[in-house]
């Protein structure tokens, strides 16, 4: 993208604001996880969001997933998560894959899965045993047959926002939805 794409304008805030909102309404806490230029990024973080610095986000998503998962209170039974460039995730997309009681549960439209992901506490485990040469999808994929896929009609679960044509479309779409 050329910039922090957690900061990108989006719907009068931020892609990191507007996703800190969507997930705040039935999330707590809303945690933010920085990898490149974390110390700069963290400081400019919504006061909503408990930022976590990835020292080893080299390595991949992985491991961004997992220093976010270490800060969660032990009290938590799951955890939803999300990337950051995909900022247009719908509440009633939050709320359709909170009420899964499932081990995992994934929003789909139109065959397609997407973001957020929602994990229970014994596959949050998991993640944090990984060695950080595994992939999220690797453990995604170990539990397949239990995962709960959660139709909705929500285009923003498939967002990617990694370059400013794909920016530019975003945007397109949110005047369009206006």
């Amino acid at each position: 993208m050329g910039r922090a794409k957690a900061y990108l304008p989006f719907r009068g805030g931020t892609f990191l604001s507007g996703i800190a909102d969507t997930l705040g309404r039935r999330c707590h806490p809303v945690i933010a996880v920085f990898g490149f230029d974390a110390e700069r990024l963290k400081q400019s973080a919504p006061l909503t969001v408990l930022p976590v610095e990835n020292p080893n986000y080299q390595n991949g998503m992985l491991t961004s997933l997992q220093a976010g998962l270490r800060v969660l209170p032990e009290t938590c039974d799951s955890v939803l998560f999300t990337l950051v460039d995909h900022p247009a995730i719908s509440p009633a997309t939050v709320d359709a894959v909170l009420e899964s009681n499932a081990p995992i549960a994934i929003p789909r439209f139109r065959n397609k899965r997407g973001h957020p992901v929602l994990i229970r506490a014994e596959i949050a485990a998991e993640f944090l045993r990984e060695p950080t040469t595994s992939k999220v999808r690797d453990v995604i994929d170990r539990h397949a047959r239990e995962i709960d896929y959660i139709e909705v009609v929500d285009p923003g679960i498939w967002d990617d926002i990694d370059d400013p044509a794909l920016y530019e479309k975003l945007l397109a779409r949110e005047a369009a939805r206006v």
